[in-house]
């Protein structure tokens, strides 16, 4: 049922590390507030999940993908979930499988021609198009829709063993499209001159829109809620149209052959344009320019020429462009009599194909005279598939929401279209002896070149799209750009955003080309010493460095793809940017690339603070709290991600360095909000004060950073009585500390401190309680209050209030103090963030043009910045 000479795309995988979940320590008291303090555990499972466990799963894969994998991993039963769309040409596939079951050597999906990885204890739910060349194993009930539901029933149960559950197609397509747009947060985007647009869609201002389903016929269907909606109009003129009369006309063999041939065609040698009726002048009293199109393949009625006269390559673009044009004019005609504000295109004739989408959304602006825009879906010819998917009971869908989608990038993703094809990887093997092989062969990555700026003649007419020719390579090969799609059903928004549909983690706009192009290359510069780091994590073995090298080539080829295509894997922050070269090196199995350096600077640290505490507690309050704060500061030059850092850490030892950091600590800083903050926590002799109940602590680097800046910080909060959460990432990224790393740098420093020491008690971080040590803070023990550690949900530098552990969100409703430290929590994400409870937000800029940008600043300057509660 596969289209001939359709390639269909490889799929990816990335591993779902084991997320440690908080729970309650045995045999703990409460806290002061009287509740229990969690601690660092492992994931606790309910034994009443639905059929389908979607906690911890993750959807990986990019803003351009139509085919992405949901990896499940909690998932312990065994579920034959496997719905299929089977339309004219293709057959569209969503499947549950279990990787013990269905491997890519398992004759049961050797007909499905997907590449995904094998990894252990995950499952997935996938969308692929297929061929069903094998019989399954064993008899299988499967839902199933599309005309060729009914038409190949007998053959699927003949040959295939499989009995189709037949499901109303326009029932799945609405179901599917209803899903993904209240679902993903960037599935709906506009296309215009080459240019993608995300826009995202407030689920309570949905409906109703028009759906315009372009298989090998259209249909239009009013959509008016959940399970509600009527088939208003459609056209037989559709992808069937273009195949046929393409195959007529050219002898083209395939869709995707007519789509590569229209790439080299001139439309205007076969239709007839305005000049050709005026003389080669426009018709500007109704506004028309000469190069409008008159009448579609109108040329030839004036001509003496044989179809063999006519390029094939101009004879494809000229169809493509008359069924594209009218399915945009058609489309925008019936929503106009329903009063419809959208119109959301899908199905596979569109195949992600800029020309095509630009033709269609040509239509719809001239025709509503710039009044609508044309919208389409990433998972454009898989909603029927999804829907029938959806039908099963007990699915556990229906109540996903837009924070709990993850978008991460997969390994082959730049390499879409180039010479040597991606194959199916299988394993971590198969992907470096293709990327060497990649190397070796010196082939150049296909893809889509900068778009010349837009140059419209007007808008009164079919004009010629800018995604042409030289301006932007055939995109025939767009649903090759796969990945997976990861959902993360247990991901939740943070409470205390003060507004979070305004909220944007990023400070850095990436969709200013400069701007992108700048931290590419500080990207691109940082990389010989991360992959150096990384190889050396793994005790510089020969596989190690095999392994560095190719994830410096993978790295690389996602930052030539971005160079060259900017929109290529969607609206991008500087947050995705460097998730997605910490999702790349988990890839290639570096868990950890600063666990050496990490350590060493942990034990550098813990040797010094005995002696930084007692001078600290030697201050009277104020000046203490001074010399805390300047101590954050100061500590957060430890950054192994700023090449400023990276050139300290060449000249001097730690120590040395905080040292120096330290004593240039003078004020005012170049964000200086201290004395409020002072004020706030110590009060004044004309206003008393109330300790914060709870904060919490983001923290950053390991080493100096959490040792000798953010634990003293958080010892002073706790011997006022305000409960400590230390926030720290999931996963490992760059030098940043990790949750679970967090006991052990706490059950160490504790050993010089009571205060830690009773905190990290009543919290549940020391179950074996050390030795006591004498108390040299001169404070009454019996009023510290609880420290905890929680993880954020993240293995990035950066953090997305968005999307955070439910472990942060529980422990955020009683907080009222949130202190987010370091650049990449509180400058490259969250500087404009607004929370309904206190925040300071403290950092040593350590890029010059951000701090320029942000702050009007330099490099090393200091950021301390307090606001009140919003």
């Amino acid at each position: 049922m596969h289209g001939e000479g359709h390639s269909d795309p490889p799929l990816r995988a990335l591993p779902c590390a084991p997320r440690p979940q908080l729970m309650e320590p045995e045999g703990k008291e409460g806290s002061e507030s009287g509740k229990v303090a969690p601690r660092l555990g492992f994931i606790h499972r309910s034994g009443s999940r639905p059929q389908l466990d979607l906690t911890g799963a993750a959807i990986q894969g990019n803003l351009e993908e139509r085919n992405p994998t949901i990896v499940l991993p909690n998932q312990s039963d065994d579920i034959p979930h496997l719905a299929i769309d089977i339309g004219g040409s293709l057959i569209k596939l969503v499947y549950f499988s279990r990787h013990e079951d269905y491997t890519t050597d398992d004759n049961t999906w050797r007909s499905f021609k997907h590449g995904s990885e094998v990894l252990n204890g995950q499952n997935r739910l996938g969308f692929l198009t297929c061929q069903h060349e094998n019989s399954l194993n064993e008899h299988a009930t499967i839902k199933a829709t599309g005309g060729g539901a009914y038409k190949f029933a007998d053959i699927f149960k003949e040959k295939l063993a499989v009995t189709l559950e037949k499901e109303d197609e326009i029932d799945c397509l609405v179901a599917g499209a209803n899903f993904l747009l209240k679902s993903v947060r960037h599935e709906a985007f506009t296309h215009m001159n080459g240019q993608k647009e995300f826009v995202q869609i407030d689920q309570n201002d949905l409906f109703p829109y028009l759906l315009v389903n372009i298989g090998s016929g259209v249909g239009m269907i009013k959509v008016d809620g959940d399970g509600k909606f009527q088939r208003v109009s459609g056209t037989n003129v559709g992808g069937g149209t273009f195949w046929g009369l393409g195959s007529l006309l050219t002898n083209c063999k395939s869709f995707d052959e007519l789509l590569e041939l229209s790439k080299k065609g001139d439309n205007s040698a076969v239709d007839m344009l305005v000049g050709d009726i005026y003389g080669g002048m426009d018709y500007s009293k109704i506004g028309l320019s000469k190069t409008n199109t008159a009448s579609s393949f109108g040329k030839p009625t004036s001509e003496n020429k044989d179809l063999s006269d006519y390029r094939p390559e101009d004879i494809s673009l000229s169809l493509l462009r008359m069924i594209s044009y009218n399915i945009g004019q058609i489309s925008h005609l019936i929503a106009l009599r329903y009063g419809l504000k959208r119109i959301f295109f899908g199905g596979f004739f569109i195949r992600g194909h800029a020309y095509t989408m630009d033709t269609i959304s040509l239509a719809v602006r001239f025709w509503s005279k710039g009044e609508a825009k044309a919208m389409f879906l990433r998972h454009e010819g898989f909603l029927g598939a999804l829907g029938a998917f959806m039908s099963y009971h007990n699915h556990g869908l229906e109540d996903l929401m837009a924070h709990q989608f993850v978008e991460k990038f997969p390994m082959a993703t730049p390499y879409v279209g180039a010479k040597i094809p991606v194959p199916p990887l299988g394993d971590l093997n198969e992907k470096i002896s293709w990327l060497e092989k990649f190397e070796l062969e010196s082939t150049k990555i296909t893809a889509p070149v900068p778009l010349a700026p837009p140059a419209m003649t007007g808008f009164s007419g079919p004009e010629r799209p800018l995604s042409k020719e030289s301006i932007l390579s055939s995109d025939a090969s767009a649903a090759l750009n796969v990945g997976v799609l990861h959902l993360v059903p247990s991901m939740e928004a943070f409470p205390l955003l003060a507004d979070p549909k305004m909220y944007e983690p990023n400070t850095v706009d990436l969709s200013d080309q400069g701007e992108l192009g700048y931290w590419l290359n500080v990207l691109s510069e940082h990389l010989p010493d991360l992959v150096d780091k990384a190889i050396a994590s793994e005790g510089g073995t020969d596989d190690a460095k095999r392994r560095g090298v190719a994830f410096s080539s993978a790295f690389s080829a996602h930052l030539a793809r971005l160079r060259e295509e900017p929109a290529a894997y969607g609206k991008l922050g500087l947050a995705n940017l460097l998730e997605l070269r910490e999702e790349c090196l988990r890839e290639f199995h570096f868990s950890d690339a600063y666990w050496v350096i990490k350590q060493r600077e942990n034990e550098a640290s813990l040797g010094v603070l005995h002696d930084l505490l007692m001078e600290l507690d030697s201050m009277d309050v104020e000046t203490r709290l001074l010399a805390v704060v300047e101590g954050v500061l100061a500590a957060n030059i430890f950054d192994w991600g700023a090449r400023a850092c990276v050139d300290l850490y060449r000249k001097g030892t730690i120590i040395e360095i905080y040292r120096l950091s330290h004593n240039k600590m003078q004020r005012p800083w170049r964000v200086d909000d201290f004395d409020l903050f002072k004020e706030r926590l110590l009060g004044s002799p004309e206003k008393k004060t109330t300790p914060y109940k709870r904060a919490l602590l983001f923290v950053d680097n390991s080493g100096a950073d959490i040792v000798l800046g953010m634990l003293p910080l958080a010892r002073e909060l706790l011997r006022r009585g305000t409960e400590v959460v230390l926030v720290a990432n999931s996963l490992p990224a760059l030098n940043d500390v990790t949750a679970s790393e967090i006991p052990e740098i706490v059950s160490k420093a504790a050993k010089h401190c009571d205060i830690l020491q009773k905190a990290a008690e009543s919290g549940g971080l020391l179950v074996d309680a050390t030795a006591k040590v004498d108390d040299t803070s001169g404070k009454d023990l019996s009023s510290v209050a609880s420290l905890w550690v929680v993880e954020n949900g993240h293995g990035s530098p950066c953090i997305d209030f968005r999307q955070i552990s439910p472990d942060l969100a529980s422990v955020a409703k009683d907080a009222d103090l949130i202190i987010l430290e370091g650049m990449g929590r509180a400058l490259h994400t969250n500087f404009n963030a607004r929370f309904k409870c206190d925040a300071l937000k403290l950092a040593m800029l350590k890029n010059q043009r951000l701090a320029a940008q942000l702050v009007n600043g330099n490099i090393y300057d200091c950021v301390c910045r307090y606001e009140p509660a919003s």
